[in-house]
């Protein structure tokens, strides 16, 4: 019985150090606020080829009609979210907070509500006095926003590509996230 448990971990040694042809995913660090400790965790960074700035009709609480896809050329913030997602309702201020560093014109936030109802979403923006644009889909979810789980962000660079994408709630008011945009 000896034998066979040293062999299955010689084994196991041998196949851990072999030359494997299979590439490491590209990662990218992110900050995780648990209770008042930082976190840090990695994540595989999306692929930038299938992954692009998709369509997608959207209303505001002004009931204006926008396509994601008209702000292209500039980076975009898109966080999923909605009124009965404690999480979600969390990181709005660091997310509020992390627009007003960057510069508007070059950066859009699209703060956008997956509510059953977007009255519920618009009652919530202005009981709150949200002051970034609230959104509502006008048709269906493109395939990249058929997340598993809310509050999720992606974002977006100049060429419509995603560089970043988180699921859960987190605090983005940071620097990095700051340098992220701003860069």
């Amino acid at each position: 019985m000896k034998y066979f448990l040293f062999s299955i971990a010689i084994l196991s040694i041998v196949a851990g150090c072999s030359n494997s042809t299979a590439e490491e995913p590209v990662t990218e660090k992110s900050e995780t606020v648990v209770s008042n400790e930082s976190v840090t965790t990695t994540q595989p960074a999306a692929p930038a080829i299938v992954s692009a700035l998709p369509s997608l009709k959207m209303i505001n609480t002004d009931n204006q009609s926008f396509d994601l896809s008209q702000f292209k050329g500039k980076k975009v913030f898109v966080n999923l979210w909605a009124t009965w997602c404690p999480p979600c309702r969390a990181e709005i201020p660091s997310i509020e907070n992390l627009a007003s560093k960057t510069d508007r014109s070059k950066v859009e936030f699209v703060m956008l509500s997956l509510d059953d109802d977007f009255v519920k979403a618009k009652t919530y923006a202005a009981n709150n006095k949200m002051k970034l644009p609230v959104y509502y889909p006008a048709g269906n979810l493109p395939q990249l926003f058929n997340v598993e789980g809310i509050p999720t962000t992606f974002v977006f660079n100049e060429n419509g590509e995603i560089i970043y994408e988180y699921t859960g709630g987190l605090n983005y008011d940071t620097k990095e996230f700051v340098e992220m945009l701003t860069k």
